[in-house]
């Protein structure tokens, strides 16, 4: 992925719609530490993996991103290309759910229950089909608009899942194990899908994965143990002490794929 990132060719800060920047960010449960004193800025049109082991604090990030973390401390804020703060929208897209093979809801079901209040067990008027169409077809799913959600793949489900993310249109994409359940050429499929996203519609994009191999795709990689341990360019956290440190299963030469 070779997006230019906007904030850098800008004298006033992000040309695009937004910025992020976490300072300082900590949270404490009682006596546990989850997060502490993490720092980091994501630029406009930037796509970001954060790593970590299990129990890192990468759901914990994402949580307080989106509001949702009570006991925290430090400061998230959101930026306009001249520097005002800006209350954002988030699109965020959790792990992929398991879904029962034999249920019937379809994924025309499933998105008119998130964005509308139409009762799916009436006809859906055509209208509001034309708005599921046109939302599945930002992420090149149209054809998946009747197909049962118990018999989606898992890359389908990832795809369907985006689009419900991307309505409405969002200024900040968060993807939690995105690639989880996902084959090898969903995978690449999947992160072609998030470059063209992100320039069609000038995202910024934070993903978490632990899927090594997918890294050299990215712009930065922020590595997570309740702190940030490193970031940087891919290889330079791939080739890092502290990602050795955490992943000594991936040996001298940082990870493969």
């Amino acid at each position: 992925m070779t997006k230019p990132i906007k904030h850098q060719n800008c004298s006033t800060g992000c040309h695009g719609s937004c910025c992020l920047k976490v300072q300082d960010l900590t949270v404490v449960r009682g006596d546990d530490t989850i997060l502490d004193h993490v720092n980091f800025h994501m630029h406009c049109g930037e796509l970001i993996a954060l790593i970590g082991p299990n129990g890192a604090g990468k759901s914990s990030l994402f949580k307080s991103i989106l509001g949702q973390m009570s006991g925290a401390s430090g400061s998230i804020s959101f930026h306009t290309a001249t520097g005002e703060h800006l209350k954002p929208r988030i699109g965020y897209v959790p792990q992929s759910p398991s879904f029962d093979p034999g249920d019937p809801v379809s994924v025309l079901d499933l998105f008119v229950t998130a964005i509308s209040r139409w009762p799916v067990f009436l006809p859906t008027p055509a209208k509001l089909r034309a708005k599921v169409l046109e939302c599945l077809k930002r992420v090149n799913a149209e054809k998946l608009i009747d197909k049962r959600v118990g018999a989606l793949s898992g890359g389908e489900v990832q795809r369907v899942l985006l689009a419900m993310a991307l309505e409405p249109l969002p200024n900040i994409l968060i993807l939690d194990e995105p690639m989880s359940g996902v084959d090898e050429v969903g995978e690449r499929q999947l992160l072609d899908l998030l470059d063209e996203i992100r320039t069609n519609y000038d995202l910024s994009i934070l993903l978490s994965t632990h899927d090594f191999g997918t890294l050299k795709r990215v712009d930065k990689v922020i590595l997570l143990k309740k702190q940030v341990l490193v970031q940087g360019p891919p290889l330079l956290v791939l080739s890092s002490p502290e990602f050795r440190a955490q992943f000594p299963e991936h040996g001298k030469g940082g990870a493969q794929g």
